[in-house]
């Protein structure tokens, strides 16, 4: 591959093909990224419902799934997006989900005080989900799509004001419900990269 990456000789070659190199290689890190931490979401998922006692956990038991401000499941038709707009909405999901679980982790700091490896999971994941949108960010940046930037916040202040007001099992519900949007996004967001990943899709 290094003959193609252009050369001093070669200006226009340098100009076309020497990005080419530096934007797989971005996009390869920030799946690998990804998918490691797909794999993490799917641990804290477990781990936060270990933590949560009878019905999480019981066969069966199918919690609701209450809408959370400013955050929904990927659309059915995700998959038929255009790619720079998929990874738009990954971006902008992923912008949204940290201080969520920042709150979910406020939460659990309240109703599993003891429960230290979920609670470092939870700030572990708000932290990893914001740099796999800043990664993400500079991916679309990369392939000259501009992203739509971050989300603001006060929408997680909210959502925890009308938690804590609600009582214990809404808050677990919550919780629930935000790691389960975490795993998705970042799933999303893995399959999204995939397309673009070399060799195609993952």
């Amino acid at each position: 591959m290094s003959r193609r990456e252009g050369s001093l000789e070669d200006p226009q070659a340098d100009s076309s093909a020497s990005p080419l190199p530096h934007l797989e290689a971005k996009i390869q890190q920030t799946h690998s990224l990804a998918r490691l931490l797909t794999k993490y979401a799917e641990q804290l998922l477990q781990e936060y419902v270990q933590h949560q006692g009878d019905p999480f956990g019981l066969p069966g038991f199918s919690p609701p799934r209450p809408p959370v401000a400013d955050l929904s499941d990927p659309a059915p038709g995700h998959a038929g997006l255009p790619v720079p707009e998929r990874l738009r909405l990954d971006a902008a999901a992923l912008a949204t989900l940290p201080p969520l679980l920042d709150v979910v982790r406020r939460l659990q700091a309240e109703l599993n005080p003891r429960a230290l490896r979920l609670l470092r999971r939870l700030e572990d994941a708000a932290r990893q989900g914001r740099a796999l949108g800043a990664a993400v960010e500079a991916v679309l940046a990369a392939l000259g799509a501009e992203s739509r930037g971050p989300r603001p916040e006060p929408a997680a202040a909210a959502v925890a004001a009308a938690t804590a007001s609600a009582g214990v099992f809404p808050a677990k519900v919550l919780g629930f419900r935000v790691c389960g949007l975490y795993l998705e996004w970042v799933s999303r967001t893995e399959a999204d990269l995939g397309q673009l990943a070399p060799g195609g899709p993952a």
